[in-house]
């Protein structure tokens, strides 16, 4: 027997639960699971992720210290922290506390100083000229004696040459006269001749010696003459070698002066040059246009130290460039050229993994160049241009800005990359040239 009461609620259980129809569970797990395998060989993009800050390329460009060239104190500051200096605008201006350079004047005294010291030059200059003058007026006296001495020798020789050859005349007339004299006393001795002959004769021979001893005496008083005359001439050479070596003395005494005296002026004017460049120093200048921050002295009348820093001046225009670090194990995989993406601090970004080209507010960059040696912060630093054919970075960019980069790998499937990180593998390694070369071959087929 059936009761009416319970009718209703089976009619509801049927609606509810469709009872009796073909069920499409199955056809979206179906779905699904082509999904994912269709998603499992989409192309993924490997990449290693590194944190950064903008930096420029050129040192010059670089946040530039300004420091004292010399010691000195503040006498005036021209501009404040936040003002924008072209270059060669005046910074600040120091004077001077080294008690050697306080005199006023002394740049004006130093040149007289150089000036006194080139006319006691110039005093040496002619009293060396008055030494070489003297030389050569003692050399032409000493030539004019020693001819001299020279005419005298020969007149002596001459007087010689005449003295021996009366010698030799007197000479053969005493022999003569000693032999007729021997003759006639033998005569005398056999009496063939008278007394009065032999002594005639004996008379004739004491005359021939006596003129013979006079010419002898008189060629050897010749003979000492000529070795007078050199002794003489030896006595002029002596005089005179030491009356040229006393002025050769005091020539070399007024060379020696004058070689001090260009050295005292070399030294005088090299410090006229310090001195005009010092008081050059004593106003400070901008090296570069661009903005004055992080003053370390205030006031006026503090006391700046020889290369102490005074300001920094960091320049307007810049070539940016990002300085990211990299692990040691992923530096094998950063090559120069590579593409890098860029998400920069205060600028929205929604980034894709592994389609960074799909990323909104990324921009582009490729590596410059990177350091073989480990920084202190146990990475390895890389430095990355703007890519000049992606989109320009933002002209708001400054120095020290945060950027957080992506360094584009080698495309592979999703589910080589999920097999990847499973088992812990590195991405494979990207090599720039083969992948151009790909891309190249790519772009020549279609």
């Amino acid at each position: 027997m059936e009761h009416p009461q319970y009718e209703i609620p089976l009619k509801s259980l049927e609606q509810i639960y469709s009872s009796g129809e073909h069920l499409k569970v199955r056809i979206w797990f179906v779905g699904f699971m082509l999904f994912l395998v269709a998603v499992m060989f989409l192309p993924w993009t490997q990449n290693i992720k590194a944190k950064g800050n903008i930096t420029t390329l050129y040192q010059e460009q670089r946040p530039q210290e300004i420091h004292s060239p010399i010691p000195g104190r503040i006498a005036r500051w021209s501009v404040k922290e936040g003002d924008f200096v072209k270059k060669g605008d005046t910074l600040l201006q120091i004077s001077e506390i080294k008690e050697d350079y306080l005199d006023p004047n002394l740049i004006d005294r130093t040149k007289q100083q150089v000036e006194a010291k080139k006319g006691t030059i110039q005093y040496y200059k002619q009293k060396a000229g008055t030494s070489d003058f003297q030389i050569q007026a003692l050399n032409m006296s000493k030539k004019l004696k020693i001819d001299q001495l020279n005419n005298k020798l020969k007149q002596l020789d001459n007087k010689l040459t005449g003295e021996r050859a009366e010698l030799d005349a007197v000479t053969n007339e005493f022999e003569l006269a000693k032999n007729q004299y021997e003759r006639q006393q033998k005569m005398f001795e056999e009496g063939l001749v008278s007394q009065t002959q032999l002594q005639q004769r004996n008379l004739a021979f004491q005359n021939a010696l006596a003129k013979r001893v006079m010419v002898d005496n008189k060629l050897a008083q010749t003979q000492q003459e000529v070795i007078n005359t050199r002794i003489e001439q030896n006595s002029v050479e002596q005089e005179y070698a030491e009356k040229v070596s006393k002025a050769s003395g005091d020539r070399f005494q007024s060379m020696s002066n004058i070689a001090s005296g260009e050295g005292e002026v070399a030294k005088l004017e090299n410090q006229v040059t310090n001195y005009t460049i010092r008081n050059n120093m004593y106003v400070i200048l901008a090296p570069q246009d661009g903005q004055v921050v992080q003053a370390k002295k205030a006031g006026i009348g503090e006391i700046l130290k020889d290369g102490e820093r005074v300001a920094i001046i960091v320049p307007t225009r810049v070539h940016y460039a990002v300085e990211m670090f990299v692990r040691p194990v992923d530096l094998p995989l950063i090559s120069i050229g590579q593409k890098v993406r860029f998400m920069f601090d205060g600028f929205p970004a929604i980034v894709f993994s592994g389609w960074p080209e799909n990323s909104y507010g990324t921009f582009g960059g490729k590596i410059l160049s990177y350091e073989n040696t480990i920084s202190p912060n146990g990475m390895f630093r890389v430095l990355v241009e703007e890519d000049n054919t992606d989109k320009s970075w933002p002209a708001q960019l400054k120095l020290g800005t945060g950027a957080q980069g992506i360094a584009l790998l080698k495309d592979v499937p999703v589910w080589y990359e999920l097999w990847r990180n499973i088992n812990g593998f590195p991405p494979d390694y990207y090599n720039l040239k083969e992948e151009q070369s790909k891309t190249s071959d790519k772009t020549k087929n279609k």
